[in-house]
């Protein structure tokens, strides 16, 4: 990290860790307790002050420590500095380099490249002209009046990259690199591998160290960096792509520092595709406040980044609502604390510091204690469904049943991960991140929880007048009515009383499901079936 224009970033790999640290802190909440950056030389006042850090209690997890002081990272909006007022628009010259280039965002850039000016384009991708759309894109950005080179080449790979500079014809020489490349390979921290780290690590910082160290000696006007807001704000299930970006926001810096152009854009999601989103993941980005921005909005913001010669910017569409709630449901977040204060307020049903998540713990616990375990699982099963109904964005607890497995129901490693966090800050018990996978449904989940908060059993079984209520409601619903309704065997089976009712015998299967069946589950299966 750099904490300003005279303390010189060395290593950018090292900014790796940071960007892993942001994913680990969304999917590990509890455990999380900050990332802490020192200098190349360590003092003894630095270490005094780290000590200070590691002692402190004011809840700052992104701190950097220097024999000057101690900073910590904060968001704030974007403003155009004084030095840029006046400056004349950014327009490239000669020959821009994108890479990714015949991709759905590379080929956002190289329209609006061509229509700035840009007299040669060279587009990189793993397949060159073989990459769908490729030959279409050339022949719309010829017809702009721009020259185009479609070149198959792997920009990590050196030779192969050192081979499509050395081709650039001397009379567009190379002005501009706009590195959009990149690869997607969601999947939470416990299931990552070195090979799955390095096949979204390599397109990003191998591809980046060779164009910077490959075009170090040229006069470029801009050399832009597609970062991701997944290496500044976290995100689970995004570990490698975070490490991977957090790499180009650190080289930014590092090139600024040696008197060479960079900007680093960490964008939020662009809409209809680019930045390689499915449907799915723009589904939970929408979820979590984050909205798919329309291209020609990110590229005013990307010309404006390089009007004002920004070293770095994030630029992300939000539903400010519902984005406050998600960064601040799992964990203080210090980070946005300035942006935020201007978000509306949204009362989550997520603590969102670690006392009132201590307290809210405590609340449950002793809401439960004083009931027998059914009645403790019951109240899980109502938590549970709640939480469940939240991720999953169902607009009532009722839709979701009980004995039916989370799978079924839509969960993924993503929404694994809300769920276990929801379920761990208000419950206070550290749980996995297979969680949903290890018990598969509302009933297991609940028995878990519950076992899990009172490991030493249950109480005695008082009376309930909730209950009581209940099955008097039941019992006066006509016995023709609720045979209509194919709920007889069910009633009678939950009952014990099958013996003594001439009726046809349950279909296998069915005492699992009752098994799974609370009272309300009961009354939401009989009205729901019957027309009473």
């Amino acid at each position: 990290m750099s904490v300003g224009r005279s303390d010189r970033l060395v290593s950018p790999a090292q900014a790796t860790v940071w960007g892993l640290g942001q994913i680990v802190a969304a999917e590990y909440p509890q455990r999380w307790g900050g990332v802490v950056d020192l200098p190349e030389t360590v003092d003894s006042r630095t270490v005094a002050r780290l000590a200070g850090v590691l002692a402190g209690a004011d809840g700052e997890d992104q701190v950097a420590v220097r024999g000057s002081g101690v900073f910590v990272k904060r968001l704030v909006r974007a403003s155009v500095p004084e030095e840029a007022e006046g400056r004349a628009s950014w327009r490239p010259r000669g020959s821009v380099l994108v890479t990714g280039g015949t991709g759905a965002l590379g080929g956002h850039v190289a329209r609006w490249l061509a229509g700035r000016g840009a007299e040669h384009l060279v587009l990189t991708s793993r397949r060159g002209m073989e990459a769908e759309g490729a030959a279409g894109l050339k022949a719309e950005l010829e017809a702009l009046g721009a020259r185009v080179t479609v070149a198959a080449c792997d920009t990590a790979d050196r030779e192969a990259l050192a081979a499509v500079l050395d081709g650039i014809p001397a009379e567009f020489p190379l002005d501009a690199v706009v590195h959009t490349a990149g690869v997607l390979d969601d999947g939470v921290i416990d299931a990552l591998t070195a090979g799955r780290a390095a096949g979204v690590l390599r397109p990003k910082v191998d591809a980046a160290r060779n164009l910077h160290e490959l075009t170090a000696g040229m006069d470029l006007s801009a050399f832009v960096l597609f970062s991701s807001v997944a290496a500044t704000l976290g995100g689970p299930g995004q570990g490698s792509y975070a490490a991977g970006n957090a790499f180009l926001d650190a080289l930014a810096l590092q090139r600024r520092a040696d008197g060479l152009p960079a900007t680093s854009i960490a964008w939020g999601a662009w809409a209809g595709s680019g930045m390689a989103i499915d449907g799915d993941l723009e589904e939970h980005m929408r979820r979590g406040g984050m909205v798919p921005m329309n291209p020609e909005l990110a590229i005013c913001a990307l010309q404006r980044a390089l009007d004002v010669d920004d070293t770095f910017a994030l630029v992300f569409d939000a539903a400010w609502e519902r984005l406050a709630e998600e960064l601040k449901g799992a964990r203080p977040a210090p980070l946005l604390s300035e942006l935020l204060k201007t978000a509306p307020s949204h009362a989550s049903p997520v603590p969102s510091d670690p006392a009132s998540a201590e307290s809210a713990a405590a609340e449950l616990r002793t809401s439960l204690e004083g009931l027998s375990s059914a009645k403790r699982q019951r109240s899980l099963r109502k938590l549970v469904r709640q939480h469940v109904a939240a991720v999953l964005e169902h607009t009532t607890p009722d839709s979701i049943e009980s004995d039916r497995s989370f799978r079924e129901l839509g969960f993924d490693s993503l929404t694994a991960v809300q769920l276990r966090n929801a379920l761990g800050a208000i419950t206070g018990l550290d749980l996995p991140t297979t969680l949903v996978f290890d018990y598969p449904n509302l009933t297991a989940l609940a028995a878990h929880l519950e076992t899990s908060m009172f490991p030493q059993g249950g109480a005695v079984e008082q009376s309930d007048p909730e209950e009581d209520r209940i099955r008097e409601a039941l019992a006066s619903v006509p016995l023709a009515r609720l045979r209509e309704a194919g709920l007889v065997d069910v009633l009678l089976e939950l009952a014990h009383t099958s013996e003594n009712v001439s009726e046809p015998a349950p279909q296998e299967g069915t005492n699992s499901a009752l098994d799974a069946m609370d009272v309300d589950d009961l009354v939401q299966r009989a009205l729901g079936g019957a027309d009473l």
